[in-house]
């Protein structure tokens, strides 16, 4: 009778501490990455992959000074490449991320496979062009050496801007993933050297100009208004950098409550202040 009763109570033991393990286990496989709402205080948490400058600063801005009020804990986790961001919200790794604009975006879902959709635009980053040789586009040489991203849609956009700038011309049709070859004349006879966005700021003593992107150009203490001999236009401009999240999360709280902020006048009063018309409000 005493083994009966010493067995039962090993028996409601070993329960007790399997419903304990469960409930650990539960708490530390919810991730980071997704958005989950909190339990009785009614506040969401959610990581975002972001580029350092500026969408990672903006993210620091809310999670400082407006989330928690909003009834949200975000974390905010820097990249520095424009590819991994993307994997990871695809994987669950983070919740969502803002780095990018959504010609990227449909070019990427559809190298890669991936089923990443935009929540909102908050900003624009104008694309310029940069040199440590020449002071204005007048003193391009013949034969130079222009540096351009070598992402799809971002070497589209930087043809895009030396046509604009009537350094060459494009075929008519060329759209954002406009390569070398939909070049209609270079009467300069530039050579283009595409380059891992992220490298094209560090890539200045080499070539002769190079074209980069606002948040790489800010990182690398450029101020796009001031040092570019060329300025991206932001009118019309289909670039407005994204929160992105995978497909069916679109709507979780955590997501509507970042959505809200990075699009908040408070926000929108902290890019203008910050940036100086770098960095310019969607919207």
């Amino acid at each position: 009778m005493r083994n009966k009763k010493l067995a039962a109570s090993l028996t409601a033991l070993v329960g007790v501490l399997a419903v304990g393990l469960s409930a650990c286990s539960s708490s530390k496989s919810s991730g980071s990455g997704s958005s989950a709402a909190g339990a009785a205080n009614g506040v969401d948490s959610i990581t975002v992959a972001a580029s350092p400058v500026p969408h990672a600063q903006i993210l620091d801005y809310i999670r400082d000074n407006l989330a928690a009020k909003a009834g949200l804990k975000l974390t905010v986790k820097e990249f520095t490449d424009y590819v991994q961001p993307n994997l990871a919200t695809q994987d669950g790794e983070v919740g969502a991320n803002y780095f990018q604009h959504k010609p990227y975006l449909d070019d990427f879902n559809k190298s890669k496979g991936t089923d990443l959709v935009p929540v909102v635009g908050v900003h624009l980053e104008p694309l310029g062009l940069y040199s440590h040789k020449a002071k204005s586009l007048d003193q391009i040489k013949d034969g130079a050496t222009i540096a351009v991203p070598n992402d799809a849609t971002n070497e589209g956009r930087a043809l895009k801007l030396l046509a604009d700038n009537n350094l060459i011309t494009l075929k008519p049709g060329a759209g954002t993933t406009a390569t070398e070859k939909d070049v209609a004349s270079n009467p300069k006879h530039l050579k283009f050297k595409p380059l891992e966005a992220a490298e094209l700021p560090r890539a200045l003593d080499d070539v002769d100009a190079a074209v980069i992107n606002g948040n790489y150009a800010l990182q690398a203490k450029l101020t796009p208004d001031k040092d570019a001999l060329a300025l991206e236009k932001t009118q019309d401009n289909p670039y407005v950098n994204l929160l992105v999240v995978k497909k069916g999360h679109e709507n979780d709280p955590a997501v509507k409550k970042l959505a809200a902020l990075l699009t908040s006048d408070q926000v929108k009063q902290y890019i203008e202040k910050t940036f100086n018309g770098s960095v310019i409000p969607a919207g």
